[in-house]
């Protein structure tokens, strides 16, 4: 019997696929001393030809894909258990012994490579990108931030300890924040009104530490973009992240457009909620459970029911796809259950140097936990898609079309969705999923709204940027009313991790979800092809400029107000016939 469970600590490194050729076989990485000589040995090697420096990049990537693997198997391990002191000391010691040295390490190499005669002798179509992402890694270092990002590290660090010790007490026993979120599914209205005040009232109980700890990130963030050289953090970001197709002022075209093209029909659909439910005011628990009285679907009992039928699932959308997530189940590569220690959220993390994917992610028994492992299992195959790439850099694609391998997922996989539900039950999920694909346009467009204003305005009071926050939840918002909740809403960007984890990595989930809504496009037009598109373009990794990437996948990079109104119109077309299906 497979079970969907980690074990992950048993998966021998490295593996017999993927053997070392430069580093030793035995090497353990306990710190930075165990891989300093290997970067030792790089920087000091003399290049004399372009075939020479392709075979330093590959040795350079195998040794890049061992302490990335390193950091994420402690990383793994910490997150599976914030209450575990020898997993947050061991990946502690990686933030401030190895991460720091790597960084100069790496600056050093990039460097070489940058000033090789024989860098503009390699082949263009092959490695402009890596050369691309080398100069601007070389232009945008700066050793004085080493530090700052070591203490940035740790502060995201104490952010996931906060949020993974909150429980409440439901019915005399103790949950995690997830197992309380889904009583907000629940028929009955006292019970999804008890469970939204406990949750608010548990995560506001940290709202002044957690501010403190945010305004602490804020500071030194605008202080490492100072020493790189730029005005504020949201510049040097848009650079580290290396967004080369697009600028900040698109992205605030695409808030316009939400606005224009999405937020009405989120409206709209809040209306009908409100209307079907016979209730004079929509409130924020009242936005979760089924408008037309039914039972809160629980499509699974345990996380091996989840596992079990997601790979259903997978092997009748493609057979491939089917079998590489059974290897993960087989090998242990999955941690799905929530319980109390866990941190929040769910995540798929490379495990660069065995090359297999890891998922984690908190299932109380949902849906949204099918959506999820749906979704972080399209990251995964976009993992198993570029296993063969030899160069570690292009083996980890540009985050807009990452998103699109998982957002496509959730999408390409609604056919077959009859694993968990009945024909009626597999309409309503669909009609529901596609509503919230359209609410997810919309809180994108708040999360990257807020934090462009948090950057770009330096030296703000706490109390402008609640009144910021309230704006955009106005804006975006769907008409809920928070009346004698205020602070639940004005505080509710604290549990979005995106913002203190990894700053302004959140626009990318909406440029990668148009991009997937053409997949789904194409798909009910010619569902062979797509998936054809879909696998193509994982294929590439990260071995060519974005735009291209998504031209490989069958679809465009395109985010503007054109785009967001054709697809809307289609969603709504598809909507309406779901709802046809599920009555």
């Amino acid at each position: 019997m497979i079970a969907s469970e980690n074990r992950l600590s048993e998966l021998a490194r490295p593996s017999h696929e993927f053997p070392r050729r430069f580093v030793a076989s035995n090497l353990v990485v306990n710190d930075w001393s165990d891989v300093a000589p290997y970067f030792d040995e790089l920087a000091a090697r003399e290049i004399q030809s372009a075939a020479e420096l392709e075979s330093f990049l590959l040795d350079l990537s195998e040794l890049n894909a061992l302490v990335s693997e390193e950091e994420s198997r402690r990383y793994i391990a910490m997150t599976c258990a914030t209450d575990d002191a020898e997993a947050e000391a061991a990946f502690t010691r990686y933030v401030e012994d190895i991460a720091p040295h790597l960084k100069e390490a790496r600056d050093r190499l990039n460097r070489k490579i940058a000033a090789s005669p024989f860098a503009s002798e390699l082949r263009a179509a092959r490695f402009e990108v890596f050369l691309r992402s080398c100069l601007n890694s070389v232009e945008l270092f700066r050793e004085a931030n080493i530090p700052i990002e070591t203490e940035l590290e740790k502060l995201s660090q104490k952010y996931q300890k906060i949020f993974g010790a909150m429980t409440v007490e439901w019915e005399g026993r103790e949950i995690t924040i997830p197992q309380a979120l889904a009583m907000l599914e629940e028929n009955d209205r006292t019970v999804r009104q008890n469970a939204y005040e406990l949750v608010a009232k548990r995560r506001l109980a940290d709202k002044e530490e957690i501010e403190d700890l945010f305004d602490e990130m804020v500071a030194k963030r605008q202080k490492v973009a100072r020493n790189a050289g730029f005005k504020n953090y949201r510049d040097f970001r848009f650079r580290e992240l290396e967004r080369f197709d697009y600028t900040p002022e698109e992205c605030a075209r695409y808030a316009d457009a939400v606005e224009r093209h999405i937020v009405p029909i989120v409206s709209e659909q809040a209306q009908e909620r409100k209307k079907n439910l016979k209730l004079d005011v929509l409130r924020p628990w009242d936005v979760e459970c089924d408008p037309l009285g039914r039972a809160p679907l629980h499509p699974f009992k345990s996380a091996d029911e989840l596992s079990a039928g997601c790979s259903r699932i997978f092997h009748r959308l493609d057979s491939e796809l089917g079998d590489q997530f059974d290897r993960m189940r087989e090998l242990g590569l999955l941690d799905l259950s929530s319980r109390k220690g866990k941190a929040p959220g769910g995540y798929q993390s490379d495990l660069s140097e065995v090359r297999l994917p890891f998922i984690f992610m908190n299932a109380v028994g949902t849906n949204d936990d099918v959506a999820t492992l749906l979704h972080e299992a399209g990251h995964a195959f976009h993992n198993f898609a570029v296993r063969d790439e030899p160069l570690h850099a292009y083996r980890h694609a540009p985050m807009e079309i990452s998103e699109v391998a998982s957002m496509s997922m959730e999408l390409l996989a609604m056919p077959y969705l009859d694993e968990f539900y009945s024909k009626s039950e597999q309409a309503r999920i669909i009609r529901s999923e596609l509503a919230n694909k359209l609410s997810l346009l919309a809180w994108i467009a708040t999360i990257d709204s807020f934090q462009r204003w948090v950057y770009t305005n330096g030296g703000h009071s706490r109390e402008e940027r609640k009144a910021y926050w309230r704006s955009l939840v106005d804006r975006f918002g769907s008409g809920v009313n928070f009346e004698g909740y205020e602070d639940a809403r004005d505080y509710r960007w604290q549990a979005q991790l995106h913002i203190f984890e990894v700053p302004f990595y959140y626009i990318e989930y909406g440029i990668a979800q148009l991009g997937a809504l053409q997949v789904w496009s194409n798909s009910r037009r010619d569902s062979a092809a797509a998936l054809r598109g879909y696998k193509h373009g994982l294929a590439l990794g990260g071995s060519r400029p974005l735009p291209h990437l998504f031209e490989a996948a069958g679809i465009r990079f395109d985010f503007s107000a054109a785009i967001m109104q054709s697809l809307a119109s289609e969603l709504r077309e598809v909507m309406d016939e779901q709802a046809r299906l599920e009555r």
